[in-house]
This record gives C-alpha cells, structure tokens and sequence, in this order.
C-alpha cells in the first residue's frame, strides 16, 4: 500500500502565537527577535504585514526596522510556544497515532492507515488546518505526498495556511524545479559543491550519476540523489515514545572555590565545551543559555540569557556565560559550585543559524570555529575526553577534568 505522509508546518509560528495572544497586534507590521535591545539581533518570525515590507526571517533587526520603521518588535518566549506546540501535536494526534515533530513548529505524519476513517491525504490536511485553525488560532501549510522529503518540500511550496499534494505523478513539474538547496539535508557546503559542478536544481541532481555525486560528497551525495528521486523510505516515528530534551547542561562542584576572574574564565570555558560537544552530539543548537551559581554558603542562584541566534558553539555558549556571570556576581566573591546549560533547543538546520552575522568574513570565522569544535569532538571519541583541550586548561587544580564525562 502506498504510504501517506503529511508534513504539517506552522505559519510564522512565533509570531503567530504573539498575534495570539495579543490581537492587536495582527494589524500591525510585528517580528519576534532574538534581542531586541540589539542592532545586531535577528528577526526569528514575523506577521503577514511585516512580510509585505520585504522582512525576512534571519536577517539583522538594523536591516528589518530600515525597511519598515515602525515595525514592532517581541522577545522570545519558548516556554508559551511549547505550550502551544504540544496542543497542535495533540490535535494531529486525533488523526493517527504516528506524529513525529520535527522541531518546535513542525510534524511529521503518517495517515495511511487513517485514510478509512477521514478520507484522503488532501483531505486529512484540509482537515486539520481547519482544526488548528479553529481551536487554536494559528494557520499552518501541509505537504502531502508518499515520503517524508517530498511532504516537507510539499508544505514550504505553498504559504500561508495552504495544503500542497506531491504525488509519483506530479513530483517532476513540483519538486524537480526547485533549487537544490530547498532539499532537506542538503545543506550550504553541499549546495555550493553541486553548483561548482552545474547543479543547480532538484532536477539536475536527480539526473547525476549516483556514483558521481558520491565520489563529490560521500555519503551524502546518494543520500541526496535518492531523496530527489522520490526513494525516500525513512519511516515516521512515533513522537510519544522520543524522550524529549529540554535542555543540554553541566554542572561542576570544584574542588577550591572559584576566585578571581581567571578562575571564572577557566571554568565558564570547561563547561561551555562540554555543554557544545553534547549539543553537537544530539545535533541541537539552543537560544538560552543559563548560569547557575552556588556560594559556600550554598546560597544558590540563576541567570539566563536569549542568544542572538542558536549555536552549539563553545565560543558563542562560554561568552554568553561569561557576561551573565559579569552582570550579576563580583568576581572576587567565592563560587563553589557553577552550571551552565542550553534550552530553547532545535535541530541543527532551524532557521536562524550563523547566516545572522550577514558578513563573509563572520560567516568564514563561525565555519571555521565549527570545523576546529567538531574536529576536537571526533579527537575525543576517538582518543579519549583528555587527548585535546584548551591550552588556559591544562593547569587544572580545580577538578575539570570529569566534564567530558558527563
């Protein structure tokens, strides 16, 4: 029997939820930010009349608030949007049993054993947009096709609050168009490999030769040439049973307390690597980060921090730390014990990555840190936790060495 997969995707699902919550501000041109107080932040999610003004997820607020001056601008607040996500996934769940979110505003589904029950792909997607619509108050686009590749590319094809059938008969007009790079997986590096060789469409990397595209990208060239000629037989997991994490962290008790900036530095630096390196594992980045801080005295508190953009980066997590810990503790004062942790969690490839630095220079110097992180990581797993480290590391008199451990 064929397969039917949905791939249900919400409409500006940040903005969305502010609109919301807050309805006057469906009228208005509005964008939920990383930092508002910063130039340098980004634009995460917008409305409707902020797209009308040219406004894209991803780029800077400096850019965003040029093109529209009035528009307005929202902090993140992660803990309302999962609220709402888990009430979309339950409502999705009505319909089957097998939902496997993608990220905070994104779900797979397999219908194919509930067409007896609600009839067609087209019309299950139909269905639930009115559904979602109705009882929650946000719009979301679905693609509906016999993979979970060509659903996806189903349910970005058409915005907003849009369903979108990609069929064995249709797939060639639909997906074969479109620019490589929309290809889930297929990411910068790969795009910029196939272009170099006349690549430049869905179409043309289905034409290649498989054994061609894997001599270019490895493994992930017959990867990428089965998903663009539909072979995509990845099954849909069953959500309920992932375990979810909210939150990636490590905490360390020192053998001496903490005194002095250099101390602070060396121990913010030796959690932030271990926290990143788990992120990288989990293939996670987070928009959070949090500190906490306990006193001989075991008087213990936290800060937080929203991230411009997410990272899994040990540079970004320990200068995001370091400032939060020069905020709000005089580093003279004793520490006995400090934390530190990412949430906000999403996969790797969520909008709102490194792209934000929007200079080639930035964006070179973020590739590079996350060749030389990653590459650290496979030392590791290959050597062991102590076969690399930072060199302000390897005088540790107050018990680092157990992080990577954890």
């Amino acid at each position: 029997m064929e397969r039917t997969i949905l791939h249900c995707d919400c409409n500006g699902f940040f903005a969305s939820v502010e609109c919301m919550l807050h309805p006057e501000l469906r009228q208005v041109p509005m964008a939920v930010c990383g930092d508002p107080e910063s130039r340098h932040g980004i634009i995460l999610a917008k409305n409707e009349p902020a797209k009308a003004y040219g406004i894209h997820t991803a780029e800077t607020i400096w850019q965003a608030k040029r093109k529209c001056p009035q528009l307005v601008l929202t902090a993140p607040r992660f803990q309302e949007y999962r609220r709402i996500c888990r009430r979309i996934n339950d409502i999705y769940r009505r319909f089957t049993d097998q939902v496997e979110p993608f990220s905070i505003d994104e779900s797979w589904l397999d219908v194919t054993g509930s067409r007896v029950l609600f009839g067609s792909g087209r019309q299950i997607a139909d269905r639930l947009r009115d559904t979602v619509r109705t009882e929650i108050g946000i719009t979301i686009s679905v693609g509906v096709s016999f993979n979970k590749i060509f659903a996806k590319l189903g349910s970005d094809y058409k915005k907003p609050d849009a369903t979108t059938v990609i069929s064995r008969r249709n797939y060639r007009e639909i997906v074969w168009p479109l620019p490589v790079n929309t290809l889930l997986f297929c990411g910068k590096k790969a795009a910029r490999t196939l272009a170099g060789i006349g690549v430049h469409t869905i179409g043309d990397l289905a034409g290649c030769r498989p054994e061609f595209l894997s001599s270019r990208l490895g493994k992930a060239g017959m990867q990428l040439y089965e998903y663009a000629n539909g072979m995509d037989d990845i099954p849909v997991a069953d959500g309920r049973t992932m375990r979810e994490v909210k939150s990636v962290g490590n905490s360390l008790t020192f053998r001496r307390d903490l005194s002095g900036q250099e101390d602070i530095h060396q121990a913010v630096q030796a959690l932030a690597d271990s926290v990143s390196s788990r992120m990288r594992r989990r293939k996670l980045k987070c928009w959070v980060v949090q500190i906490g801080i306990k006193n001989p005295s075991f008087q213990y508190i936290t800060r937080q921090k929203t991230l411009a953009f997410p990272s899994h980066q040990a540079k970004t997590l320990a200068a995001a730390g370091e400032k939060l810990l020069a905020d709000c503790w005089n580093p003279g004062a004793p520490i006995r014990m400090l934390s530190l942790s990412g949430s906000g969690l999403v996969p790797n490839d969520a909008p709102g990555g490194q792209l934000c630095f929007f200079s080639e220079k930035n964006e070179a110097d973020s590739e590079r840190v996350e060749r030389i992180e990653t590459a650290m990581d496979s030392i590791r797993n290959r050597f062991g936790s102590h076969a690399v480290t930072f060199g302000g590391l390897l005088k540790d008199d107050i018990g680092l060495e157990g992080l990577h451990r954890k």
